[in-house]
């Protein structure tokens, strides 16, 4: 078991179990009273938390670092930092002019956080490496691109492709040589963690995306390492284009429905993993709420080329119970299904009202979010919101509300929107895991002030 089944897993060899991968990044430091920024910046308290998680939560695989943020800030961007989230991007250096860093920008063993994220990396595969397999998370290339130029390349994507293309292909470069670092450090897996593909069309991710997707898994593959595509957010339209791209693997978020889209990864021979939810099950729920999650997905999927794990980064405060919970139902799942038989979840009534739109004075703009602190697709719907919001003020109001919230997640559920984020108009779904652009979203707006 442990290592060597996720391993085939990856390899796509028949297996007599489902291999489980907590995708404990932040929350690794919880267990050990760390904060975040402690975690993310320190090398012995991340390695301590680390191995609290080998301990307890018993995985097959594991991330050493989860924070999309690494390559940004060597990259120029500044950093917000939170205590119980990974930072979040504040500034964006090619925002305003149009511009491609040049190649000696290129992250090298000696940038930013690297050495001390390479330190950990090694002591790591010394310590449990034969034991468990080491994954080293990068910034997927399109992700890393938006850090760089900000909402703006939503609009690039219609206005100059050419040049978004050409960012992305600097930021592919970026990636191959991050891996080639994590690699050389022991990394069993390279993620190319990538929550922006979902707010984009197939369409778009072709054009401009693909070559330099493609191009670093088969770089990946080169160095003898194997591979992930990580994405956030509602990515079922984005599935066989993703596949296109050639990965071992593909993991995806509560948001997408992890039996229809392993239909579409089987014939590519392609391992899925996922999808167990973040916030209302993980978070908020109990540990039977937590089997019964896992105990249904293995039910219902075939067990090949599959890997059960949190739909994405889990929140820091994720109760140690649940997770273990998670992690007896993969490995002794006839057990866990004995200890649910008779279980049946109770959602908890909380009253929401919902706003009367017609009465109000201005149109409003209602973001439903995971965690715009948290989840870089939250953050980038938000922005298209926040950067014009002096030119929309006069015409309407925005809300946020946070699945992370259990009141948010009632009225979440209460106002019927199924994927996250997602963007409403005056009650009305326009925008589901699509980031509209400064001139549609506008337009959008004038349209209800019309009505009025």
């Amino acid at each position: 078991m442990g290592k060597d089944l996720l391993i085939k897993t990856l390899k796509h060899e028949k297996t007599d179990g489902v291999p489980w991968v907590p995708f404990a990044g932040v929350h690794a430091g919880k267990l050990k009273g760390y904060t975040a920024e402690e975690v993310l910046k320190d090398a012995d308290k991340l390695f301590e938390s680390l191995m609290e998680v080998k301990k307890i939560y018993a995985p097959d695989g594991m991330p050493i670092m989860f924070d999309l943020q690494v390559e940004a800030e060597i990259l120029g961007c500044d950093l917000l930092w939170a205590k119980d989230n990974p930072p979040s991007v504040k500034s964006h250096p090619c925002s305003g002019e149009k511009s491609i860093p040049c190649n000696c920008k290129i992250p090298t063993a000696d940038s930013g956080r690297i050495p001390m994220i390479v330190d950990v990396m090694k002591r790591m595969k010394a310590a449990v490496g034969e034991e468990v397999a080491l994954y080293g998370l990068i910034c997927g290339p399109f992700t890393l691109a938006s850090h760089l130029r900000g909402s703006e390349i939503f609009m690039d994507m219609i206005k100059d492709p050419a040049y978004v293309k050409e960012l992305v292909e600097f930021c592919g470069e970026v990636a191959c040589k991050l891996s080639e670092i994590y690699i050389e450090a022991g990394m069993d897996v390279i993620a190319v963690v990538d929550p922006l593909v979902s707010q984009i069309s197939p369409k778009h991710f072709e054009s401009m995306l693909s070559d330099s997707f493609k191009a670093t898994f088969d770089f990946i593959r080169e160095k003898g390492a194997l591979s992930s595509f990580f994405v956030c957010g509602n990515a079922t339209r984005q599935i066989k284009v993703m596949c296109d791209t050639n990965p071992d693997s593909i993991s995806v978020d509560e948001n997408v429905n992890l039996h229809d889209s392993k239909l579409v990864t089987d014939p590519y021979n392609i391992t899925i993993g996922g999808n167990i939810p973040l916030t209302t099950t993980m978070l908020h729920g109990n540990q039977q709420d937590n089997m019964k999650c896992v105990i249904d997905l293995m039910d219902s999927l075939d067990h090949h080329n599959l890997i059960i794990s949190p739909g994405c980064d889990m929140p820091y405060d994720t109760p140690i119970e649940n997770t273990v919970a998670v992690a007896q139902a993969v490995k002794r799942t006839d057990d866990a299904r004995k200890m649910i038989e008779n279980y049946e979840s109770v959602e908890e009534d909380i009253d929401i009202s919902i706003p009367d739109y017609k009465d109000r004075d201005k149109v409003l703009i209602e973001l439903f979010l995971l965690d715009p602190e948290q989840c870089a697709a939250c953050t980038y719907m938000l922005n298209s919101v926040v950067d014009i919001y002096d030119e929309i003020k006069e015409m309407a109001d925005y809300v946020v509300y946070k699945y992370t919230i259990k009141e948010d997640i009632a009225r979440t559920k209460k106002m019927g929107i199924s994927n996250l984020p997602t963007m409403c108009v005056n009650g009305e779904v326009k925008w589901v895991s699509i980031i509209p652009s400064k001139e549609e979203f506008i337009n959008e707006i004038k349209k209800y002030i019309k009505k009025k």
